[in-house]
């Protein structure tokens, strides 16, 4: 590893992508090509590239891509059309609409609008049912998935271990919550309105911020024991560049290890969402 241990995405996703290839041609063998259709309303300019990069990855694993644009101005009914369109198309074997939608469209729950079988970001409640079940043999939700992939491979024990995690977003806090539990880890979700934050992530084995705040966690949040892992989920713009919720120059010599952004978390989302297509394929050729 580098110095500072540095927890890289390409060193597991280059590792993983035979394994993802060989399962993706052997559902089209089997008679159902995994095929990723997206919806894209609008032109804003990091959804596309968002939706460029994984149409990047689903080429280099062999599942169709389809991207549907959409005009900024598309009415609700025909909006609504186009994913119900995607919905009973068999093909299909997984979707979403790229957020966010403009503002006409905002008041539409979209994570409710994609077929449960198809649903391959994660979002749809009976997704979150299953999880919060505790049931993990089926879709989990992209990013939560991409971080325990990143701890797993570098082999980071999670069972019975203190968790900090900064952020409740539907997205990523609540469902990685529910993740880490089933896991066996002491979780405790925090936010931005949290009371002595520090009391908390001090206290923690692994710190995983997603709270959407440049710099938010600095080196005065962790303990002086260098015995923590940092996942920083976070996408910020600082003076022109994309940095994280942690303030990694601060804290980067003062931890176990650290995810970079970018560079870390990012991709493992994108890997994960490649992983919920062939899953969701080889269900709907299995017919369940």
């Amino acid at each position: 590893m580098n110095m500072p241990n540095l927890l890289l995405a390409h060193e597991i996703i280059d590792k993983k992508l035979p394994e993802l290839a060989r399962k993706s041609s052997e559902l089209t063998q089997k008679g159902l090509t995994p095929k990723l259709s997206v919806i894209l309303v609008g032109n804003n300019p990091a959804s596309k590239i968002y939706v460029r990069n994984k149409n990047k990855f689903c080429e280099k694993i062999g599942i169709e891509f389809q991207l549907i644009e959409l005009d900024e101005n598309i009415t609700e009914n025909k909006f609504l059309a186009e994913v119900n369109k995607l919905n009973n198309d068999n093909s299909v074997t997984g979707c979403f609409v790229q957020l966010p939608v403009p503002k006409h469209l905002s008041h539409i729950d979209i994570t409710q609008l994609i077929n449960p079988a198809k649903d391959v970001d994660g979002f749809h409640l009976s997704t979150v049912t299953d999880l919060y079940q505790g049931k993990l043999s089926g879709i989990i939700p992209c990013t939560p998935k991409g971080i325990i992939t990143l701890l797993e491979e570098n082999n980071i024990s999670i069972e019975g271990k203190d968790i900090v995690i900064i952020g409740r977003s539907h997205i990523v806090g609540k469902p990685l919550s529910l993740l880490l539990n089933a896991k066996n880890a002491t979780v405790t979700l925090c936010h931005s309105k949290t009371k002595n934050l520090k009391k908390h992530t001090m206290m923690a084995d692994i710190i995983i911020s997603a709270v959407g705040i440049a710099h938010y966690i600095g080196r005065d949040h962790l303990n002086n024991h260098k015995n923590q892992y940092i996942i920083d989920v976070g996408m910020n713009k600082l003076d022109g560049k994309t940095v994280g919720d942690v303030n990694f120059e601060e804290v980067k010599d003062h931890c176990m290890a650290i995810t970079p952004v970018p560079g870390g978390v990012g991709p493992m989302t994108v890997y994960s969402l490649m992983e919920n297509i062939l899953k969701a394929t080889e269900k709907i050729l299995n017919g369940k």
